[in-house]
C-alpha cells in the first residue's frame, strides 16, 4: 500500500511537470499558484490596456502628421499668393495682367478652403477643436491642440478673401498673406509640439508594456531547465515505483509457496 501511494503521488507530479513543460506555464491550474494567478491576471489586463493606449497615441501621432502634411502645402500656396500680391504692384502691369494674377490668387485661396474641410478617419483635421488623447491604461489624457483653417479664423479667411486686381488691394493682400503665413508658422509649431509630446508618451507606454510583460513572465512562465530536471526526476521515481510495486505484489506469492 505504501508503494502504491508513493507511485500515485509521483505519477501526479510527473503529469503536472509534463503539463508545465508542454504549456510553457508554471500555472496550469489555479491550484498550482492561486496568488500568482490572481496577480498575473491583473498584470495581463494592464498590459492589454497599455497596448490599447499605445494604439491611441500612435493614431494621434498619425493624425498630427497628416495635419502637418496638409499645412506644408498650405504654406506653399500662401507663399505663392504673397508673391502674386507683390507682382501685382508692378507699375508696368496692366489691368488685364492683374486679372490673370488675381485668377491664380483666387484659385490658391479655393485650395486652402478645400484643405480646411479635410478629415482623418471622419475626424476633422482643421476645425480648431482640441482632442483628448488617452495616454495610459488608467484613463490619463493629453490635450492635443487643434488647428483652425476654417472661415472662423479671420487671419486665414481675410487673406483668402483678398484680391490683387488693383495696386491698393494688392498691398492689402501682401499684409494679409504675411499675417496668414505667421499664423501658419505658429500652427505648425503647435503640431510639432503635439507630435513630440505624443512621441514621449508612446515611448513611455512601450517601456511600461515591456516591464509588465517581464513581471508576468516571472510569475507564470516555466523555467524549462529546472522543470526538465524535475520531469526527469519524477519519471525515474515513477519507473522505480512501478518496479517496486510489482515486487511488493509478488511477496505474498513467495510466502504462500513456502507454506505449501
Amino acid at each position: 500500500m505504501n508503494a502504491a501511494t508513493q507511485l500515485q503521488q509521483n505519477s501526479a507530479n510527473l503529469s503536472a511537470s509534463l503539463a508545465r513543460l508542454s504549456s510553457g506555464s508554471k500555472i496550469v491550474t489555479p491550484a498550482d499558484d492561486s496568488a500568482g494567478l490572481a496577480v498575473s491576471m491583473k498584470l495581463n489586463a494592464q498590459i492589454a490596456r497599455t497596448g490599447a493606449a499605445s494604439n491611441n497615441v500612435s493614431n494621434a501621432i498619425s493624425y498630427n502628421q497628416t495635419q502637418d502634411g496638409y499645412l506644408q502645402q498650405v504654406n506653399t500656396a500662401l507663399s505663392r499668393m504673397s508673391e502674386l500680391a507683390v507682382s501685382a504692384q508692378d507699375v508696368t502691369k496692366t489691368t488685364a495682367d492683374r486679372a490673370l494674377y488675381n485668377q491664380e490668387y483666387s484659385t490658391l485661396g479655393t485650395y486652402i478652403n478645400n484643405v480646411s474641410t479635410q478629415s482623418f478617419n471622419g475626424v476633422s483635421l482643421f476645425n480648431g477643436n482640441a482632442l483628448s488623447v488617452t495616454t495610459d491604461g488608467d484613463g490619463g489624457t493629453f490635450n492635443n491642440l487643434g488647428v483652425d483653417l476654417t472661415s472662423s479664423n479671420t487671419t486665414y479667411a481675410t487673406a483668402i478673401a483678398d484680391n490683387v486686381l488693383s495696386f491698393t488691394s494688392a498691398q492689402k493682400a501682401v499684409t494679409d498673406t504675411s499675417s496668414a503665413i505667421s499664423q501658419l508658422a505658429s500652427d505648425r509649431a503647435k503640431i510639432g509640439a503635439n507630435e513630440e509630446t505624443l512621441g514621449y508618451y508612446n515611448n513611455q507606454l512601450s517601456t511600461l508594456s515591456n516591464n509588465l510583460s517581464a513581471a508576468t513572465s516571472q510569475i507564470t512562465d516555466v523555467d524549462v531547465a529546472t522543470e526538465s530536471t524535475n520531469y526527469a526526476k519524477q519519471n525515474i521515481l515513477v519507473q522505480s515505483g512501478t518496479a517496486m510495486l510489482a515486487q511488493a505484489n509478488s511477496m505474498p506469492q513467495s510466502v504462500l509457496r513456502l507454506l505449501s
